[in-house]
C-alpha cells in the first residue's frame, strides 16, 4: 500500500506537468504518423490475401496456419515491445517520437519484401518466404506503431484536445488506407480463360504501388516525427523488478473500461476487416463487376469526412462512450440487414455499406481518446502509469480481431 501511496505522488509530481496547449501542426502531424502506418497496414488488409492465394497460389488453408503463428508471436512480441519503449530514458526529443524515425525505413522495406515474388520458386517456399516476411512485418509494425499510440498521452493531458486528436487520427487512418484500395482495383485486369471473362492481379503495378506507398509512409513519420512535440513530462523509468510486467498485465485485466474497450475494438476490428477481405472478391467474383470496387471506400470514407465537420457538437451533446455505442449499433443492424437480404445488386450492397460507414465512423473518430482516458483511469486507481505497456495489450487485442477475420475469411474460402 505504501508502495502505491509513493508511485501516485510521483505520478501527481512528476508525470503530469503540461507546458502548453496543442497547436494545429501537432494534431497535423499526429495524423500522419497513422497515415503512415496505414501505408503499410492498409496493403496487408486490403490486398495481401488476395496477393498471397491469386498470384502466390497460396493454400487458404496455409494461410490460416500463417495467421495463428503470428497473431500468438504477436502476444509475446507486443507485451515485450511495450516495456522496452515504457523502459527508455526520456531524451530531448522525447521517449516515444525518435522510434517513428528509428523504425520507419525498416518497416517501409519490409512491407515492399512481402510482395516480393522470386521467380522459380515453388508453392512451398512461397509459403516460407511469405511466414518469415509477415511476421517480421508485424514486429516492425509493432515496433513503431506501440511508441505512435502511445504518443497521444504526452502530445496533452486536456480531454477536448485529446478527442480532437482522436478525429484527426481517424482522418490520417482514413487518407492512409485509401491508397491501398485504389491500388487493389488499379491492379485487378480482365483477362478471358476459357471464353469467359475474369480478373486477375497485375503483379508489375501491384509491386510500383507497393513501393511508392512504403516511401509516401518513411515521408510521413518523419514528418510525424518533426510536427508533434511531447510536451507532458513523464516520470523516469523505475527499476522492473522480477515479475512486474505480469502484474501490470494482470492489473490492466482488472481494470473494467480498459477490458471493455479491447473487447469493443477486437468485435469493431474483426467484423470490418472480415467483410473488407471479401469486398475484392465479391465485386470480382460475385458481382463480376470489379471496377464498382472503388465505391465501397466512398461508402465506408466519405461518412466520415463529413462527420469530422459536425462529430464534436454531437460528442459534446452526447458523450464519447454513447456515440460509439449508437454508431456500432447502426453498423451492426446494416449488417445484419446484408445478411438476410443476400441481395445479388451490387448498388444494395453498396447502400448498406454506408449504413454501415456511418456508424463505425461514430467509433473510429473517438475510439482512441476512449483508449487515453482508460489509460489515465488505470493511472489514478494504480498509481503507475504505463503507457506503452497498456498500449501495447491494447494493440494486441486490435490484432486479435483482424486474426479472427482472417481465419473466419480463410476458412470460407476452402468452405
Amino acid at each position: 500500500m505504501q508502495q502505491k501511496i509513493e508511485n501516485a505522488e510521483t505520478s501527481a509530481d512528476v508525470y503530469i506537468q503540461k507546458t502548453s496547449g496543442i497547436k494545429f501542426i501537432d494534431k497535423i502531424g499526429y495524423a500522419l504518423g497513422d497515415f503512415a502506418c496505414l501505408m503499410s497496414f492498409g496493403l496487408v488488409t486490403s490486398i495481401l490475401q488476395t496477393y498471397y492465394t491469386d498470384v502466390l497460389k497460396i493454400d487458404p488453408g496455409w494461410l490460416m496456419i500463417l495467421f495463428t503463428v503470428a497473431r500468438l508471436w504477436d502476444a509475446v512480441n507486443d507485451t515485450i515491445w511495450g516495456r522496452v519503449v515504457d523502459s527508455k530514458k526520456v531524451g530531448t526529443k522525447g521517449r516515444y517520437r525518435p522510434w517513428l524515425i528509428w523504425m520507419s525505413v525498416p518497416l517501409a522495406l519490409s512491407t515492399v519484401l512481402m510482395f516480393i515474388k522470386i521467380p522459380g520458386m515453388s508453392v512451398t517456399g512461397y509459403f516460407a518466404f511469405a511466414t518469415v516476411t509477415y511476421v517480421v512485418y508485424g514486429m516492425l509494425y509493432t515496433a513503431v506503431n506501440i511508441p505512435y499510440g502511445s504518443l497521444a498521452s504526452v502530445i496533452t493531458t486536456k480531454e477536448k484536445e485529446r478527442s480532437s486528436l482522436s478525429v484527426f487520427r481517424a482522418i490520417g487512418s482514413g487518407l492512409g488506407g485509401l491508397p491501398a484500395i485504389f491500388l487493389s482495383s488499379f491492379c485487378m485486369v480482365k483477362i478471358i480463360v476459357d471464353g469467359r471473362e475474369a480478373s486477375e492481379v497485375n503483379y508489375p503495378r501491384l509491386i510500383i504501388g507497393v513501393s511508392i506507398m512504403a516511401v509516401l509512409s518513411v515521408i510521413g513519420f518523419y514528418l510525424s516525427y518533426r510536427w508533434t512535440k511531447e510536451r507532458v513530462q513523464t516520470a523516469p523509468p523505475a527499476v522492473r523488478q522480477k515479475g512486474e510486467t505480469a502484474k501490470i498485465i494482470k492489473a490492466l485485466f482488472k481494470s473494467k473500461p480498459f477490458v471493455v474497450i479491447c473487447a469493443a475494438s477486437m468485435l469493431m476490428i474483426a467484423g470490418q476487416m472480415f467483410t473488407q477481405s471479401y469486398y475484392l472478391y465479391l465485386f470480382k467474383n460475385y458481382f463480376n463487376a470489379p471496377e464498382l470496387y472503388l465505391l465501397v471506400t466512398v461508402t465506408s470514407y466519405a461518412p466520415m469526412v463529413l462527420l469530422i465537420l459536425f462529430a464534436h457538437k454531437i460528442i459534446a451533446k452526447t458523450g464519447k462512450k454513447e456515440i460509439c455505442a449508437l454508431g456500432m449499433l447502426l453498423a451492426g443492424v446494416a449488417n445484419f440487414v446484408l445478411f438476410f437480404l443476400k441481395t445479388t445488386n451490387p448498388y444494395v450492397f453498396l447502400s448498406m455499406c454506408l449504413f454501415c460507414g456511418i456508424g463505425s465512423s461514430f467509433f473510429l473518430l473517438q475510439v482512441w481518446a476512449l483508449v487515453t482516458d482508460t489509460i489515465d483511469y488505470n493511472e489514478v486507481k494504480t498509481g503507475v502509469r504505463e503507457d506503452a505497456t497498456s498500449y501495447a495489450f491494447y494493440s494486441f487485442t486490435r490484432k486479435l480481431g483482424h486474426t479472427i477475420a482472417a481465419l473466419l475469411a480463410n476458412a470460407a474460402l476452402i468452405w
